[in-house]
């Protein structure tokens, strides 16, 4: 957005559901991208806009590899802690052929998929979460947008809904990963929107 006041979130919300609505004029589905830092809010976000838009949104966290496929090859590789094969196969393909289709939800807890959800198409779908950009399938998007978050915030934001306990492994194994990502794939360069909340 090149508006230099600061907006409330809930403008912003309202400004890229304008851009939404426009895109749809001119297309009769939608799919709308949003990638960013680890608390950056991009799940909220992407609630706030479901709220306003009747959309499907779908979140990457629910493709993170599972245990198996974490091999030392496999995360060396920019935006590989994300399973991309099984995201293209079960979420775009059905996407481009405008089908119904199901997939399956990664629970990192339990470290296994442990259940599946059915998604009827509509006129827009937003996918939300670290790596929506990947190269693997960043063709699909309509609308891209990059949610920031300065080191420190992103931090707090952290501890506060993942326990301070969790911090170290942010900032030492999820955060590094995210930024080779972001930085060999200049995914906030190529986005249409930038927002930091």
């Amino acid at each position: 957005m090149t508006d230099k006041r600061v907006m409330s979130t809930e403008e912003m919300v309202k400004s890229v559901a304008a851009v939404i609505y426009h895109l749809l004029e001119r297309k009769k589905s939608v799919v709308v991208g949003i990638d960013g830092r680890c608390g950056a809010g991009k799940t909220s976000f992407a609630k706030q806009l479901q709220n306003i838009i009747d959309c499907n949104v779908i979140h990457t966290d629910d493709f993170f590899l599972r245990p198996e496929q974490r091999t030392k090859e496999r995360l060396a590789k920019p935006g590989g802690n994300i399973d991309y094969e099984r995201f293209r196969k079960e979420v775009i393909l059905p996407l481009k052929e405008k089908s119904c289709f199901t997939y399956g939800i990664y629970d990192c807890h339990e470290g296994r998929i442990t259940k599946t959800v059915a998604v009827e198409p509509k006129a827009v779908t937003i996918i939300e979460g670290a790596y929506s950009f990947h190269p693997q399938f960043s063709h699909i998007y309509d609308l891209k947008i990059f949610m920031d978050v300065e080191a420190q915030e992103q931090q707090r934001r952290i501890i506060e809904r993942n326990g301070s306990e969790q911090l170290p492994l942010f900032t030492e194994k999820w955060i590094p990963l995210e930024e080779k990502y972001f930085d060999t794939f200049l995914i906030k360069e190529e986005c249409d929107i930038v927002i930091q909340i």
